[in-house]
């Protein structure tokens, strides 16, 4: 747990963060802790918030985005990731199971998302050298290549947040706390 990483607010800041913890501040009604301390690199933290934003205007739905950044969150063992993204799973009406199989990194009973949580592991596995077998049966579940390549855009973006988070002990707020289940959240 580093505790180098400063907690800055919007006046503390590199200059070049400012604006962006504005708007993120904004945007929640609050600055968000692990925002405070990525803002100690505007550079990280703009490249994440831009990547972010292009990964949720994809193509894919936006319970298969939060698939994809679930998985993530849990392999990477970031703690603010999946109870931010908990709460976006809950805010779509995701079901209980779905989301309690996501936070422990179970298999997805919906066949079609699993198809999906089970691509973006294999692309993690395989630093991307996914076989051409494995696509197809991507496709097979109704996604397309741009949706592949979709997927590797939310790795990118997530892999930034994941670990930025966890290198900078990036708090879970409390507005974000109370999606989180300990029981069925992956260590």
């Amino acid at each position: 747990m580093s505790e180098l990483f400063p907690a800055h607010t919007v006046d503390t800041a590199p200059p070049a963060a400012r604006r962006t913890m504005g708007a993120v501040e904004k945007q929640f009604g609050f600055l968000p802790g692990a925002v405070a301390r990525l803002a100690e690199s505007p550079e990280l933290l703009d490249g994440f918030l831009r990547a972010s934003a292009l990964f949720e205007a994809a193509t894919l739905g936006p319970q298969a985005r939060e698939v994809v950044v679930m998985t993530m969150a849990t392999r990477n063992g970031c703690h603010l990731c999946v109870a931010m993204h908990t709460g976006r799973l809950r805010a779509l009406g995701a079901d209980d199971t779905l989301v309690a199989a996501l936070q422990a990194g179970e298999p997805l009973a919906d066949v079609r998302l699993e198809a999906l949580r089970e691509f973006v592991l294999e692309v993690l596995a395989t630093a991307g050298d996914v076989p051409d077998g494995s696509v197809r049966a991507l496709l097979g579940h109704g996604y397309t290549l741009r949706n592949a390549l979709e997927v590797v855009l939310g790795i990118g973006a997530y892999t930034m947040s994941t670990l930025a988070n966890r290198l900078t002990s990036a708090p879970v707020d409390e507005s974000f706390a109370r999606h989180l289940d300990p029981v069925n959240v992956a260590s």
